[in-house]
């Protein structure tokens, strides 16, 4: 099983779950993070994490948020790596809980 970024991280990309991933299995695009699947071994410590809510537990995420399980998949095999925690996005408290934010999704 792993652990899923959803829409909520979309244009605020906080990084504090990177800080405390013992696998580094984040990846980073320019204004959103995925996990990478086959590496995350489950341990939970990013979930608490995020403080903005956007980590799921496989098996927890939503039915409306099912397309970022293949998303986080997919990016993560084309962004970079990122180990070390950043500052989120400048307008990130703009963007905190305002749903459906996949169209602003960046490549």
């Amino acid at each position: 099983m792993t652990f899923v970024v959803g829409d909520n991280c979309i244009r605020c990309k906080h990084t504090d779950c990177v800080e405390v991933c013992p696998v580094d299995c984040f990846y980073e695009g320019p204004n959103f993070l995925v996990i990478h699947p086959d590496e995350c071994i489950d341990c939970a410590l990013c979930e608490p994490e995020c403080p903005v809510d956007a980590i799921y537990s496989e098996d927890e995420l939503p039915d409306d948020q099912q397309q970022y399980l293949e998303l986080n998949a997919e990016l993560a095999e084309e962004w970079p790596n990122i180990t070390e925690k950043k500052d989120p996005l400048p307008d990130h408290e703009e963007w905190t809980d305002k749903p459906n934010k996949f169209q602003f999704l960046e490549r």
